[in-house]
């Protein structure tokens, strides 16, 4: 399981701030299924243009690497796949942030992300329907067993928690069965 520190290094400031936001990739894979390393954290945040400058405070620069603000902007400006990342200084830790923009699967997962105890708060992390998904499009595009294997993971220890109508749904929207097969067997 990924150290409370770690995790709480971006999470608590960014439950300060009140925007929304959930934990993805290998870290939710991780809480959903079994441990594994990662020295990343994903995370979708629904982030405005005039909350840059706060979230930036947030993050001061002396401890952590932010990019410049009109980066920000530039990628909360893309529909799809925009992308920027914080590091802490001090371990080298790294939040890769992922805007909503206009991501269908972002905007249907956000609203269902669970709030789960860690350390000593909770965290928001993306429903396991998601994290399963996007693992399955990730193996598509790259071909890495450690998506499958996450999956598998998930399937066994929280399979149980699964909206299996919602994750078949969204498997025939992305095109993804041949991957489900080959992951969920």
């Amino acid at each position: 399981m990924p150290a409370a520190d770690f995790i709480a290094l971006f999470t608590a400031p960014l439950e300060q701030l009140g925007v929304p936001y959930m934990i993805t990739g290998a870290t939710a894979a991780i809480l959903y299924g079994q441990p594994r390393l990662t020295n990343d954290l994903d995370v979708v945040i629904e982030l405005q243009d005039h909350d840059i400058e706060r979230l930036r405070a947030a993050f001061p620069e002396e401890e952590f690497y932010a990019p410049p603000a009109d980066v920000i902007g530039l990628e909360l400006a893309r529909n799809e796949r925009g992308h920027f990342n914080l590091i802490h200084h001090d371990t080298g830790f790294k939040a890769d942030l992922y805007p909503i923009g206009t991501d269908p699967l972002h905007h249907w997962a956000l609203p269902l992300r669970r709030r789960i105890p860690f350390g000593n708060a909770s965290i928001a992390v993306a429903p396991p329907e998601y994290v399963i998904v996007r693992k399955l499009e990730y193996f598509r595009e790259g071909g890495s067993d450690k998506h499958l294997i996450d999956i598998r993971a998930i399937l066994a220890i929280s399979g149980d928690q699964l909206d299996r109508a919602a994750l078949v749904s969204w498997i025939d929207r992305k095109g993804l069965a041949v991957e489900w097969r080959r992951a969920s067997h």
